[in-house]
């Protein structure tokens, strides 16, 4: 669950650098990569863990 809101956490800072340089090409692609990672963080705080077969 740590690991889940340290990518949900970058994906919010990186998605705001993005939107300031939104204007520029580089801007709107660093949005969607940290929009990606906040969708990502989010959908593995709701996973449910498997068991391993060890």
């Amino acid at each position: 669950m740590t690991v889940s809101w340290i990518v949900t956490g970058l994906g919010i800072i990186v998605s705001l650098l993005g939107y300031y340089l939104t204007p520029n090409a580089w801007g709107y692609g660093i949005l969607g990569f940290g929009l990606a990672h906040i969708v990502l963080g989010l959908l593995d705080m709701f996973r449910t863990p498997t068991r391993s077969h060890n």
